[in-house]
This record gives structure tokens, C-alpha cells and sequence, in this order.
């Protein structure tokens, strides 16, 4: 599909099929990554100054016939007018609402999108209803479905030898770390042989502070921080503060052969689909969370070794402890995430 071109209007740095093997990456940009190459489409950032093969810095090119533009509507008058006669996509892997800033991108660019006949496709069920109700409020009618995002066709399970001491966390920081640490802390006294090594996907990387059992491993490339997940006891990230829109790093870990603990919030259970590994948000978690939430880790020591002794993350504590004793959940590759299903997805709708 050579006349697809996929446009990039806010990544933080430019990204192609090689980098993402070689520098910590994000979701959606892998994601973009895996599908553009399946598609043999061209893709275009915005901050990009140099070709490398298929990606394009900014400006027009010829023989296209669909655009699809990724996470942010308000590129689309500049595109209407480089691509006057293409069929456009709307891409969007962030949450959004009514009301909210990306619903006032949305609606910014309503009469675009009623002119457009525009398709907007999600990455979960969860995000697709909030954006439903965005639409609905500016651009009644506008198509919006859900293609789930595809997670590496390389990963499964492997003979890794299982650490039980182990937990990885290797999601953005601001998606609930502060309070994984508090949990961390208080599971550590319970069981003090347990370490947590913490990676990031390179951006919004947080201070690494001294913590007992913290191991700080940076922005690591996909494959090494897919390392430490087979062989960990499982990726532990209770996080309830953002939403996850999918949660990529949760279909990576199932597909690698590592349960998740996390917590019922955004796309979680519907790309988890298994209530052992999914925990339910109590009121205290959250109180607990919104009076924290403007503290350093260094002072949060102190509350959360309070908060432990009320029992907030006694859930945590007893599902480890579960695990280490048997219980752990046998997971794989969900075959919703398959690349192939997922391109097929996105050939069909490209063709209609």
C-alpha cells in the first residue's frame, strides 16, 4: 500500500524501523512503526530533516491517496491543503473526552472533520466511548472503531528461568510510578528480598530516587528492557492515576509469558482480560493518591509507610505473595494483538 501515507504532527523526535531496535521508543511509535512497515506506506514527522527510506521529513509527495494522521486533529488544515484530494484517518492514541484539552482539539477543526467524512480509529473500546461522546457534542456522524495496537510478532515465551524476586515496571513514569514505589516500599518490608527495576520509553523520565530494591535502568532499548520482563515474577504497575488508552506495555508482558499486576483503570482489563491480575481502585487508594500526589518520592516515604500500616496496599502484598507460592497466572500472546490480525484490520478499512 504505497499511496498510505501515516503524518506524525507531535512526536518528540524522529523515529524509523532502525531506531526502534537500537533507543527506547514509545508505544504509539512503535506502534506507527509496525504498522506503516506492514503496509509499505510512507511516513512523515514533523521534525524530521532527513529520508530514511520511507521516512520523510515534512512536505508533499506524490501518488498518495489516504492520510492517516496521528494523535493531533488540528494538523489537518495544513494536510487538506498538501493533499487536497486523499481520503484522511484520524489516529488518535491519547485520552480524550468531552470537554477535555484533546476534545477542544477535536472540536477545533469540526468543520473539517464534517467536510472530510473523516474516520477516527481508537486503540481500545475504553478510549473509543470517550471519544464518541467528544464527537458526538461537535461532529455527529463521524465514524469512529477500534483497531487494536499490534505488539511485535517476536515475542512469546521462552524458557527464561522465572526470578520470583523479581518485578519490573516499564511504563512513562507519570503513569502511576510514584504510587508503585509506595506500593513497592510497602511490599519490600513484607517481603524483603524483592527488587523492582525500573526502564522508561525515553520521555517524561522521572529523577531516580534512592529506594531500597530499586534498580533504575533508564530509557532502554524494547529489547532489553523485554529481557528483564521474561524473566520477572511478573511487571508490577499498579496504576490508576492515568488511564491507559491500551496499554502496550501489558500486551508486551502477557505475549513475552509475564503476568501483570495493575489496577482496574482505562483499557486494563480489556487487554488483560483476567481479573486476578487486575485489581480493583478503593476509595482510600485514590485519597491516598490525590493527597500524595505533589510529593517527592523522598517525602512520600513517610506517608506511604503510614497508608501500609491501614492496609492500602495489602492487595499487592497478598497477590505477590500468591505468585511467589504458585499462583502465578499462566499467560501468552493474545491473538487480538497479532500483527497480522491487526494490519488485516487496517487493510480492510484503507480499502473501504
Amino acid at each position: 500500500m504505497s499511496g498510505v501515507l501515516f503524518w506524525d504532527p507531535v512526536c518528540a523526535r524522529p523515529y524509523d524501523t532502525q531506531s526502534i531496535q537500537r533507543e527506547a521508543t514509545g508505544g504509539t511509535e512503535s506502534t506507527v512503526v509496525r504498522i506503516a512497515d506492514a503496509l509499505d506506506a510512507f511516513v512523515i514527522q514533523h521534525n524530521r530533516t532527513q529520508a530514511a527510506g520511507r521516512y520523510l521529513p515534512p512536505g508533499r509527495i506524490q501518488g498518495i491517496d489516504h492520510v492517516v494522521l496521528v494523535r493531533d486533529p488540528r494538523a489537518l488544515p495544513r494536510l487538506r491543503a498538501l493533499f487536497p484530494e486523499v481520503r484522511f484517518s484520524l489516529w488518535v492514541h491519547d485520552l480524550i473526552g468531552r470537554g477535555s484539552t484533546r476534545g477542544r482539539w477535536l472540536a477545533a477543526v469540526r468543520n473539517d472533520l464534517r467536510e472530510l467524512n473523516l474516520r477516527v480509529v481508537c486503540v481500545s473500546e475504553f478510549q473509543r466511548r470517550g471519544v464518541r461522546a467528544a464527537l458526538d457534542a461537535i461532529a455527529a456522524g463521524i465514524d469512529a472503531r477500534t483497531i487494536h495496537n499490534p505488539i511485535d510478532p517476536a515475542l512469546a515465551p521462552d524458557a527464561t528461568p522465572v526470578d520470583p524476586d523479581q518485578l519490573v515496571f516499564f511504563s512513562s513514569p507519570n503513569k502511576g510510578l510514584a504510587f508503585t514505589l509506595d506500593a513497592f516500599r510497602a511490599l519490600r518490608r513484607a517481603i524483603p528480598s524483592v527488587r523492582l527495576m525500573v526502564a522508561n520509553p525515553g520521555y517524561k523520565a522521572d529523577r531516580a530516587a534512592r529506594i531500597d530494591g530499586v534498580q533504575w535502568l533508564g530509557a532502554q532499548p524494547q529489547a532489553h528492557v523485554h529481557a528483564q520482563v521474561r524473566s520477572a515474577l511478573c511487571t508490577f504497575c499498579p496504576n490508576f492515576v492515568i488511564p491507559e488508552t491500551f496499554g502496550l506495555v501489558f500486551a508486551e508482558s502477557l505475549a513475552l509469558g509475564t503476568p501483570v499486576l495493575t489496577h482496574d483503570c482505562g483499557a486494563a482489563q480489556e487487554v488483560i482480560g483476567d481479573r486476578r491480575q487486575v485489581l480493583p481502585v478503593s476509595a482510600a487508594q485514590r485519597a491516598y493518591a490525590r493527597a500524595t500526589r505533589r510529593l517527592s518520592a523522598r517525602l512520600r516515604a513517610g506517608p506511604a509507610r503510614i497508608a501500609g500500616g491501614a492496609g492500602l496496599f495489602d492487595a499487592h502484598i497478598n497477590t505477590i505473595r500468591a505468585w511467589r507460592n504458585g499462583a502465578r497466572p499462566m499467560v501468552g500472546p493474545d491473538p487480538r494483538f497479532a500483527l497480522a490480525n491487526v494490519v488485516a484490520q487496517w487493510r480492510a478499512l484503507l480499502a473501504s
